[in-house]
């Protein structure tokens, strides 16, 4: 029988903090996975029940595997496993490699204040993959001056673009903690049925929609994408997106929803038509997905020329 191990990762670059926050966690017997060495070191009488916690170092990423993670974890009994994250290692290999039975439970990333926009922008793709998956996100050594409301502006927005979801934490000394307080309404009204969506807010309409479908329910709605039709696709069915580039140019993907409407109709669209859409939203279980989600009943579909930029952004 497989038991579930709870993982809690923790990210960030060199010297954020991680190190600091796992020594006061609680736990219970726990495998310690180091994927770098900061200049912290581990206090094992700091830990609480220290002779639980086992420590196991990772000098690179290719040693990273699921067969070495399932024996470390047996070799110490451990019925837990706490990740601190090398921020410049690619976390898809973490999660390629870890065991059937282990789920992250909680992700937290660390960030020191002074250095976040460097690496943001400097290399931007490991910092959006350590922020996406976030539900934690801390600001370390942060400083109380006039221009930290303009820096935390910043930050946030960068954080809001890979997560709409994660709490944002300052921490200005060991006892100055401040919870983010910004307020991200969205670029259009919730509170009309129809749904006029910009070219310009297409991402984060998209993100919306499939991080808070029932708010959808039944509205609708009116934008502009492209169609892709299918050989796997039914006659009255197609599937309406654009391209959105969330981080940098080598993560543009296709964002589509799958739209439906009279044969007729979706007969007249071709593969890579720009079209705009008239459609109620329900949200349904279709095989496309795999799951319940939004499904976009066309009344009109109408062709355009192309949005400028043709690739969506936030």
């Amino acid at each position: 029988m497989i038991t579930e191990v709870p993982v809690y990762l923790f990210t960030g670059f060199l010297d954020s903090g991680k190190t600091t926050f796992i020594q006061f966690n609680e736990g219970e017997r726990t495998l310690l996975l180091l994927c770098e060495e900061g200049e912290v070191e581990y206090d094992p009488s700091r830990f609480y029940n220290s002779e639980d916690v086992f420590i196991e170092r990772l000098e690179e990423e290719a040693a990273l595997t699921e067969q070495g993670l399932e024996a470390a974890l047996l070799h110490h009994k451990a019925t837990r496993a706490v990740i601190e994250w090398n921020g410049m290692w690619d976390l898809n290999t973490l999660y390629e490699n870890m065991p059937p039975e282990w789920t992250i439970y909680q992700q937290s990333m660390f960030a020191d204040a002074g250095t976040f926009l460097i690496y943001n922008n400097n290399i931007r793709q490991q910092t959006f993959e350590q922020l996406k998956g976030a539900e934690l996100v801390v600001f370390n050594r942060c400083t109380k001056n006039d221009a930290f409301r303009d820096w935390q502006l910043e930050v946030h927005k960068i954080c809001r673009v890979a997560n709409r979801k994660s709490q944002i934490v300052y921490e200005f000394g060991p006892e100055d903690v401040m919870v983010d307080d910004i307020q991200d309404p969205l670029p259009y009204d919730m509170t009309r049925k129809l749904l006029d969506i910009k070219e310009e807010y297409f991402a984060e309409w998209y993100r919306d929609i499939n991080e808070n479908q029932d708010d959808y329910e039944s509205k609708e709605i009116i934008v502009k994408g492209r169609a892709a039709i299918g050989d796997d696709l039914a006659d009255d069915e197609f599937v309406f997106g654009r391209h959105v580039m969330t981080c940098c140019e080598a993560d543009i993907t296709f964002a589509g929803l799958l739209g439906k409407s009279s044969p007729k109709k979706v007969s007249k669209i071709k593969n890579g038509d720009w079209i705009e859409i008239r459609a109620k939203i329900h949200n349904e279980f279709t095989p496309i997905y795999g799951e319940v989600g939004p499904v976009l009943h066309c009344s009109q579909i109408t062709k355009i020329d192309p949005c400028s930029p043709e690739v969506a952004t936030f």
